[in-house]
């Protein structure tokens, strides 16, 4: 389609791409998706895949609460449904994550406190 209807496209894209408005909001997108790289490699280097995953998908269903209030979208019983599921989840696994960091802190105090204490010579 691009091919037979090319000269059309370029033809009602070659003024805005002398914009100076194009070029900056092109800029400022381009800014926040390579942000968003940035973040999400910090992420998963500091938690896991599975945690930005789950992250993300929680992210997504706050936002389609946030459609239902702001642009009264219509929601139906399975859309809330899977909007409190996922929100849920998400919620449970990361209690779940925060036990098991607990325990693994508790595991490795004794051990940090030998490594630390002074060593005597006699």
């Amino acid at each position: 389609m691009v091919f037979f209807e090319g000269d059309i496209i370029m033809a009602g894209l070659q003024a805005q791409l002398k914009t100076t408005e194009f070029w900056i909001m092109m800029t400022v997108a381009g800014f926040f998706g390579f942000s968003i790289g940035i973040v999400t490699v910090l992420q998963i280097k500091a938690t896991s895949p599975l945690s930005h995953n789950i992250s993300g998908t929680a992210k997504a269903a706050v936002q389609s609460m946030l459609a239902f209030y702001i642009w009264q979208n219509d929601a139906t019983l399975l859309g809330i449904a899977g909007i409190f599921t996922v929100l849920g989840g998400s919620l449970f696994y990361t209690f779940v994550k925060m036990s098991e960091n607990s325990k693994l802190q508790q595991a490795h105090a004794p051990l940090q406190q030998e490594m630390t204490a002074p060593k005597t010579v006699s």
